[in-house]
């Protein structure tokens, strides 16, 4: 089976789209699985930004000395545990150009940090009102994990993946899928392919709209892609059951996917 830098192959041969909940169970029973700690919630706040590409020098500018002067003291004194900004690799005409990001053990730390920058000015700066467009979202995480450092210049993938309407809740989904991903990106933290992962939900969707799991990772350069790919494409090999798991639960079988460059500070 050929692996292409999807979580899980398109298993439409195996008729996937029509296994029920309690196939996945099944399935996933007869899976090479272990059972998995879950850590802490770790919620991470990140601001999306679309800026005009003539901004984009300014943009890199106010990551490397602005925020800066709020995210480094809120990871010292505790108030977070990583921050960073992205600069998307591969643009759409949707889709955002940039984001910074930080994350805590407490929605009180995301907020304070918050605060710190509305009080500083930062959010009605000329430069985040010359973007085009603007949102937010809050990721909660009980799996992950990242080696402690500062990494510039590094590469970030991330996949979202929605629920179909009869799987699992998203915190339940997340737990039977761990069982078998979480000791996979492990390995590659512990390899150093990977500094950093995490498999989240959206803390607010509409309610129109179904609910949906990232998986995220840093890498610490642009090789590091392809190793991942290796790594998780063998991964799936010695476990073919997960495929047929995994699609069980979702709508999409091929993730709406962000490739981005990264810099990153974890404690």
């Amino acid at each position: 089976m050929k692996y292409t830098f999807h979580i899980v192959d398109v298993f439409s041969s195996m008729g996937v789209a029509g296994l029920a909940v309690l196939g996945m169970a099944a399935t996933l029973a007869g899976a090479q699985t272990v059972e998995v700690k879950e850590n802490p919630p770790l919620y991470r706040y990140v601001s999306y930004w679309t800026f005009p590409r003539a901004h984009w020098a300014d943009v890199d500018k106010d990551n490397a000395t602005g925020n800066q002067k709020i995210l480094a003291p809120a990871l010292a004194d505790g108030t977070l545990v990583g921050y960073g900004d992205d600069e998307n690799q591969v643009h759409s005409a949707e889709g955002f150009t940039h984001d910074n990001w930080w994350q805590a053990k407490s929605i009180a730390g995301l907020m304070k940090v918050l605060e710190a920058f509305h009080k500083g000015g930062g959010s009605s700066s000329p430069l985040l009102v010359s973007s085009t467009k603007h949102w937010d979202q809050i990721y909660i995480s009980s799996f992950y994990n990242w080696k402690a450092g500062s990494w510039n210049g590094a590469y970030g993938y991330k996949g979202t993946y929605k629920l179909r309407p009869d799987a699992p809740d998203p915190d339940d989904a997340i737990r039977t899928l761990s069982s078998f991903y979480v000791p996979v990106f492990e390995k590659m933290l512990a390899d150093g392919i990977i500094v950093e992962y995490e498999i989240d939900r959206e803390m607010f969707h509409t309610t129109d709209s179904r609910a949906q799991i990232v998986f995220s990772f840093v890498m610490p350069s642009a090789e590091g892609l392809e190793k991942f790919r290796a790594a998780l494409g063998d991964a799936l090999d010695k476990n073919s059951l997960i495929g047929p798991a995994f699609g069980s639960m979702m709508v999409n079988f091929t993730p709406q996917a962000d490739f981005v460059r990264v810099n990153a500070t974890y404690k």
